[in-house]
């Protein structure tokens, strides 16, 4: 039955095309699909803000789980309904394992009820600025908070770090805090820049993902993906679908391979398999 599934995509590279867009017919489908009933979301590494945005033509009525599964958010009203978050040792090792190493990641952390980062203007690399600039530039996008002395880089409750910037720098880091938290090292997919991303331990897309499933009330995970924060989802799922741009070691694991994000193989393969 069509409740009994849940289909969950990842955005960037996989339901959105390289313009970082969803496209008409990719809208189309989906939104006829949630009006029939069937069990969408999304899996992202974006935050809910960026990804409302991004996703603005999808009417997608589920929580949804974004920073990687770090939050599952009701995707309406932006309630947080489940999130992970670093203990306050927990954020101070990162914090100072990143510092020892001479970088200065962002910070995310709710503060004062708010989903702030939290970033040292003098001490970001040229890409790490990049980024800043990407969101300071945009009047919708309130979260960004400049700070002066490192110590407030800790504010409010931490839940996620992220360092853009060279890989022979970054890689010591990764290799210190790789067993203790859930770490993502990879390469932007529209820049290339280098980017260490760093979780608490437990979160995951395949954590949330679970979570949500057991909240829906469904027996199966029909999951899609590009890159290899995916992983953990393809491993949790019943069936999972690469886009043709996918990762090798993603592909390695997944049911089929299928077209790419820029053919909206996404839409294409739910009007073709998802039960209405």
């Amino acid at each position: 039955m069509r409740g009994d599934t849940l289909y969950l995509s990842d955005l960037d590279g996989t339901l959105l095309r390289s313009d970082q867009k969803t496209s008409g017919y990719t809208n189309a489908v989906i939104n006829r699909l949630v009006d029939a009933g069937v069990h969408f979301s999304y899996a992202t590494a974006r935050s809910i803000d960026t990804a409302v945005r991004v996703t603005k033509g999808i009417e997608v009525d589920l929580p949804v789980i974004v920073h990687n599964g770090a939050f599952i958010v009701d995707s309406v009203t932006r309630r947080v309904l489940h999130t992970e978050r670093f203990s306050p040792e927990e954020e101070s090792l990162v914090w100072d394992t990143f510092v020892a190493h001479g970088l200065y990641p962002l910070s995310y952390a709710v503060i004062e009820g708010r989903n702030r980062f939290s970033y040292l203007k003098e001490k970001c690399s040229r890409m790490q600025w990049e980024f800043v600039l990407s969101r300071t530039s945009n009047a919708e996008d309130h979260r960004a908070r400049e700070i002066f002395f490192a110590d407030a880089a800790l504010d409010g409750d931490v839940y996620y770090f992220a360092c853009i910037d060279e890989e022979e720098k970054l890689r010591p880091v990764y290799e210190f805090l790789r067993d203790k938290f859930r770490c993502i090292f990879s390469r932007d997919i529209y820049t290339d820049a280098p980017w260490l991303e760093v979780l608490p331990k437990n979160a995951s897309k395949a954590s949330a993902a679970k979570i949500l499933k057991e909240k829906l009330g469904c027996k199966r995970i029909v999951c899609f993906g590009d890159e290899i924060n995916d992983i953990p989802m393809f491993e949790i799922a019943d069936e999972k679908y690469a886009v043709a741009n996918a990762a090798p070691a993603l592909k390695a694991l997944a049911t089929q391979v299928i077209a790419s994000n820029d053919e909206d193989a996404v839409a294409h393969w739910l009007e073709a398999h998802a039960i209405v």
